[in-house]
């Protein structure tokens, strides 16, 4: 899924996964999904979703109107479709925590694993912990050399990526937390049988 689009592909299966929808309703979910700083064009969707139709994960189905009103095209996904869904979603490998792809990954959480959420979550931790020390070691040679408002842009970013570290740590220690007590409610469970 490292490809280009794959975030779309992802939100496009996911919204479809709970429920059929036109285009224009579609494009207005997708960009709900992608968040305020990434609009989707028609001709970014529309390509996408005929690529998906073409390989059979989803169906466009053509919806009557009224007289004079042109037809709407409703999209649906098929069960091959739901299957390719699914592995999408449990695949968590560098593709899942990169800058494009993972806020598509955390707002579809609620329907994939555990053990593949901490594996995204993880993976997006270590990704941003690198890129910091990267990004300090760089400021650090070029410090003298920059204006006040690159220092003032620098730090900025700096902060913003050690927030974003935080959060993550904090989603991953709950993560474990709340694998642990569903692991010990369990072991409970089978000791009182």
């Amino acid at each position: 899924m490292a490809r280009r689009g794959a975030a779309l592909e992802l939100a496009v299966l996911g919204l479809l996964a709970d429920s059929p929808m036109h285009g224009y309703e579609l494009r207005k979910q997708v960009n709900g999904l992608l968040g305020w700083t990434r609009l989707l064009s028609y001709g970014t969707l529309y390509p996408c979703l005929k690529q998906l139709t073409r390989a059979g994960f989803i169906a466009a189905d053509t919806e009557t109107t009224p007289r004079g009103k042109r037809p709407r095209i409703v999209y649906r996904l098929t069960a091959e479709g739901k299957e390719y869904f699914t592995s999408l979603l449990e695949d968590g490998g560098p593709s899942a925590w990169d800058d494009e792809n993972f806020g598509v990954r955390f707002a579809l959480f609620a329907r994939t694993s555990s053990p593949t959420r901490v594996r995204i979550l993880e993976g997006r931790r270590s990704r941003l912990e690198e890129r910091l020390e990267n990004v300090r070691t760089a400021a650090a040679t070029r410090r003298e050399r920059m204006d006040a408002y690159t220092r003032e842009l620098q730090r900025h970013g700096l902060e913003s990526v050690e927030r974003e570290i935080n959060w993550l740590t904090e989603l991953i220690d709950r993560e474990r937390a709340d694998a642990f007590s569903e692991h010990e409610d369990t072991s409970t469970t089978d000791k009182e049988k």
